[in-house]
């Protein structure tokens, strides 16, 4: 098993799951803060990466696409303090990051795991139920309804109507648009059979977000109504999905040799410094032979 323990959050994969929990650290964001603990099967994995920096490096996991419902709202406009797929970590435990992503690269490769998009989520989205308060209004979500409840900042146009109702069958769309410079964002149901095109402020089926500390919550909430909406490939079908059976996926490229020895100097220097365990550097550096 591959663990790796950081202020920023605790990773661990098994070899089929990651599971990703969050740090107690202040750059964790209320957004990974209020998802909690994620499963992530190795299915929805697309790959995994580690960039190192100059204070800190950075661990990246990158999902298929329609694989997380989370990911498909925010449409990478995750701000990093936000993303649970990524994790600060500690230059000194580099060569245990670098060890982890040839863990799940290996895994990848093994189970013949294709990057290609997904019709169907993997992921089962935000526990239920869940609400979020942030700039003109409450959002809460059951499962069945979504209520939208307002402040004493909204619009009196918008207020005057009350509290709105959706059932999640008249919805057809969720956007979620973060505030940017000044501009504000929001969290908007398209609602079946009524067309508007008012802005946030006055759309009774939007919240607006004003670019405070809680606007990303919203995104949770959207997050779990988008998982219990159709899947947006499931029609398309993306042609990996409709491969003919024992189709074999596309071969990876060779890795360069000359890389993968200098890779195991580096296991061996880590091993010698003391940064990486004797079970941990023989773990991975049998990882990088298999890989020449």
């Amino acid at each position: 098993m591959a663990e790796i323990i950081q202020k920023d959050g605790t990773w661990t994969f098994d070899g089929d799951t990651v599971r990703i929990v969050p740090g107690s650290d202040k750059g964790v964001g209320l957004l990974r803060q209020a998802l909690g603990e994620l499963a992530v099967p190795l299915e929805a994995v697309a790959g995994a990466s580690y960039e190192p920096g100059r204070k800190s490096g950075r661990l990246r996991l990158r999902l298929r696409n329609g694989a997380d419902p989370l990911l498909q709202l925010a449409g990478g406009r995750l701000k990093d303090g936000s993303d649970p797929y990524q994790l600060n970590v500690e230059n000194d435990r580099t060569g245990v990051a670098e060890y982890f992503v040839d863990a799940v690269r290996n895994a990848l490769l093994i189970e013949q795991i294709s990057a290609d998009p997904v019709g169907r989520y993997l992921l089962p989205g935000p526990s239920l139920p869940v609400s979020a308060t942030a700039g003109d209004g409450t959002a809460e979500f059951d499962g069945e309804q979504i209520r939208l409840s307002w402040n004493w900042k909204t619009e009196d146009a918008k207020a005057s109507g009350g509290p709105r109702t959706i059932a999640v069958g008249d919805v057809e769309g969720v956007d979620w648009l973060p505030p940017s410079g000044l501009e504000n964002g929001h969290l908007r149901f398209t609602v079946a059979r009524i067309q508007s095109s008012a802005p946030a402020k006055y759309d009774p089926h939007a919240v607006e977000l004003w670019g405070f500390r809680k606007d990303p919550l919203m995104a949770v909430v959207g997050a779990a109504v988008v998982a219990r909406l159709p899947h947006p490939y499931a029609g398309e079908a993306p042609a990996a999905l409709t491969a003919p059976a024992g189709t074999a996926p596309a071969a990876a490229p060779a890795d360069d040799p000359d890389a993968l020895l200098r890779r195991l100097r580096e296991l061996g220097e880590l091993h010698r410094a003391g940064v990486l365990t004797d079970d941990e550097f023989s773990t991975a550096k049998q990882a990088v032979l298999k890989r020449l």
